[in-house]
């Protein structure tokens, strides 16, 4: 473990600082091992200054949490918002960058599988994850909507969300074997895997767009 010296931040450099000091120290031995010692070890600062801006080591979690989170739905939404490529081009896209990496990552699935546990048994730790995954499942949405409007297709709203829910079922569980055991897939095979899969649950042709 490394201690980074100290330096004059602002408010919100800080919090990032003993978020990211959080997120390393729970990576590297789990949620156990990340005491507020630990982090303000990490971080290159006093336990007293953590307490300055999360009074309780949960409130740090809690953040740590959201900060995973938010991280992860950005890196799909980006590649969803991308300019100048068609609708069913960003849906593609979102798949694509659900299933390669940045977001195929162990340290990733560890920080996501330390805070899941959690999840059950801590109220604000559960009410993010549900405010994360109906999130993520609206860029679905949203996408998914895109998709058809462009294809001149009329679906109902309430078939779009039953489609978002399998599409984000199916993706959650390509990313998470692919992010534990990387290697048991050739070349592209995972990506090929998830753009067919979910064009078979959404009848949109995802494997053959190039841009």
């Amino acid at each position: 473990m490394s201690r980074k010296p100290f330096r004059r931040a602002s408010d919100a450099e800080r919090r990032a600082d003993l978020i990211d000091a959080m997120l390393d120290c729970i990576a590297e031995g789990g949620i156990q091992n990340a005491t507020v010692r630990e982090v303000a070890e990490r971080a290159g600062v006093s336990g007293g200054l953590i307490r300055h801006y999360f009074a309780t080591k949960e409130q740090l979690l809690h953040a740590a949490y959201r900060h995973t989170m938010v991280a992860m739905t950005e890196i799909s939404a980006e590649a969803g918002m991308a300019d100048g490529k068609s609708a069913q081009a960003k849906f593609a896209g979102f798949v694509s960058a659900c299933l390669m990496p940045p977001m195929i990552d162990a340290r990733r699935l560890s920080l996501w599988a330390a805070f899941i546990a959690m999840a059950r048994i801590d109220p604000a730790m559960g009410a993010i994850h549900r405010e994360s995954y109906l999130e993520y499942r609206g860029l679905i949405e949203r996408l998914l909507a895109g998709a058809y409007e462009e294809a001149g297709r009329s679906v109902a709203p309430v078939v779009v969300r039953r489609l978002a829910i399998e599409v984000n079922a199916v993706l959650d569980g390509l990313w998470l074997e692919g992010s534990l055991a990387g290697d048991l897939f050739e070349g592209q095979e995972l990506l090929k895997a998830g753009l067919h899969s979910v064009g078979s649950i959404t009848g949109l042709r995802l494997d053959h767009i190039e841009g």
